[in-house]
């Protein structure tokens, strides 16, 4: 039997919005036959590098704090440095993506998830991106559109600053980050299966 293939996820969240957003990311990659989500905080992930070594892929997510990640995903981004990097370049040709929560429909979430990717770029990794249409931008879209804030490189999603995690963010940015999940499970599935096709 072959076994599962691994797809971690890595996220910080501050008030809990992102959190929901990267279970939903765990729910995407849940749905598709072959994989197997490892959902841990930027704290876990410090503590379980091997556990990180041993997948195929890594969904990194931060909420957008002042146009860039966080502070303590920041923190984990330089101890990968000395854990990772240093370790002959250990993350190299690993899947990755992005995900991120802010409180403004832009907030500058692109500035996060292009910080992601060139990280991810640092380690050799190789980028999936949303690979979807944007949404709500027209006479006939809602907000209930996949994609509904228009970001192509990541997954963004929007939490109103007066709203607990229990209702924000919307069910569009949660479907649009199972859609990230799953997309990214695919992807990693045919590099996996083609590298063991391949003999490489």
């Amino acid at each position: 039997m072959i076994p599962a293939t691994r797809i971690a996820i890595v996220y910080h969240s501050g008030f809990g919005h992102t959190r929901r957003q990267a279970e939903a990311v765990k729910s995407g990659v849940e749905q598709v036959q072959g994989a197997e989500a490892l959902l841990l905080t930027v704290e876990e992930a410090q503590m379980r590098w091997q556990d990180l070594a041993s997948a195929e892929a890594i969904i990194f997510g931060s909420p957008t704090y002042m146009a860039s990640p966080s502070a303590p995903f920041k923190a984990f981004q330089e101890a990968t440095s000395h854990a990772v990097f240093a370790k002959r370049f250990a993350w190299k040709d690993k899947i990755a993506a992005g995900f991120t929560n802010s409180g403004s429909r832009s907030g500058d979430k692109l500035a996060t998830l292009i910080q992601i990717a060139l990280f991810a770029a640092q380690h050799g990794m190789h980028w999936v991106n949303l690979g979807l249409p944007p949404g709500n931008h027209s006479s006939v879209g809602s907000e209930a559109d996949l994609n509904r804030l228009g970001f192509f490189l990541g997954a963004g999603a929007q939490s109103n600053i007066d709203q607990g995690p229990d209702i924000a963010p919307p069910e569009s940015d949660l479907a649009t980050a199972r859609h990230l999940g799953q997309r990214v499970a695919e992807a990693t599935l045919q590099f996996v299966r083609g590298r063991m096709g391949s003999g490489i």
